[in-house]
């Protein structure tokens, strides 16, 4: 059934999942929103063949492209959703969705989905990796996503409910992809918590926001970044994989929380702790050395 609602897909060489995604979107949306990142390969053009309206827009970071779609696409119907393009609607929300939007009150204005992430071609079950509740739905107008280099969310003006249903993340890349992406995405978090550290990045835990992801950054913020850089890591290693029964995912799911619940936080730390020692020994400013390291304007 198709609802009132326009799919924003952020979207860079995307050509390998963006048919899967946009056909799993296209039986609930009226609208499917495209924003390349001036793409080298035919993400621009295959999204159009698939009936996409694409936009382009340099890219800086995801919180800032994701809101400059929100004010550049025009948005006229009733809701809003955040689907990445290795990402796909189940069957299962497709089915319930609409009824579950058009129950719900004024009030509520942001909507919770789970999502499935698969590994090695294996859903990862355990660790507590699932379920885990996303605000990825929200009313137009009444959701912005935080301006934050990592771990970002959408901010709604309301309530927030759950809906039954999941999103799944099928990564189809291979693990030197996978690596590429984390060790950019661990030189963002490293900046995010160096500006944390200098008060200059709130701690954020705004009612707006899901339950989930409220709990989730007070833990990060109250809890794990006040334990030593380092074995942090391999606390957060054994939480998951052995006290949140991760080992339960077999080989997979091992590889899976070394590399992402380890390997990843680790190299974190240490790019944190390289940062903090460039702005000691030379003298920067972190505005200055964030620039000079990564080249990075915060």
């Amino acid at each position: 059934m198709t609802i009132d609602l326009t799919v924003i897909i952020l979207a860079f060489n995307e050509t390998r999942h963006l048919r899967r995604c946009i056909s799993s979107a296209r039986s609930i949306a009226k609208r499917i929103v495209v924003v390349d990142s001036f793409s080298t390969d035919d993400t621009a053009s295959l999204a159009i063949e698939l009936g996409a309206e694409v936009l382009q827009n340099k890219w800086v970071n995801y919180s800032t492209q994701f809101n400059w779609a929100l004010d550049r696409a025009a948005v006229d119907t009733r809701w809003v959703m955040r689907l990445d393009a290795d990402e796909i609607v189940t069957d299962e929300l497709a089915d319930s969705l609409g009824a579950t939007l058009a129950a719900l009150p004024e009030s509520v204005a942001g909507v919770t989905v789970n999502r499935r992430i698969y590994f090695l071609g294996k859903w990862m079950r355990h660790g507590g990796i699932y379920p885990a509740p996303m605000l990825r739905i929200w009313r137009s107008g009444r959701g912005r996503c935080e301006s934050r280099w990592m771990d970002e969310h959408v901010v709604v003006q309301g309530g927030v409910q759950h809906a039954s249903g999941d999103i799944s993340d099928i990564n189809l890349n291979n693990l030197t992809w996978w690596t590429t992406k984390h060790n950019y995405y661990a030189s963002r978090e490293a900046v995010d918590l160096a500006m944390l550290r200098e008060g200059r990045a709130g701690e954020d835990f705004q009612t707006g926001m899901s339950r989930q992801a409220r709990m989730k950054r007070w833990i990060k913020v109250r809890i794990y970044a006040r334990l030593p850089l380092g074995t942090r890591a391999a606390c957060y290693f054994v939480f998951r994989f052995f006290l949140l029964l991760g080992f339960l995912d077999g080989w997979r799911g091992f590889a899976f929380h070394v590399l992402q619940g380890f390997w990843y936080r680790f190299l974190v730390d240490a790019k944190l702790f390289e940062l903090e020692r460039i702005l000691q020994q030379q003298g920067l400013s972190l505005t200055d050395a964030v620039k000079q390291e990564y080249g990075y304007e915060i």
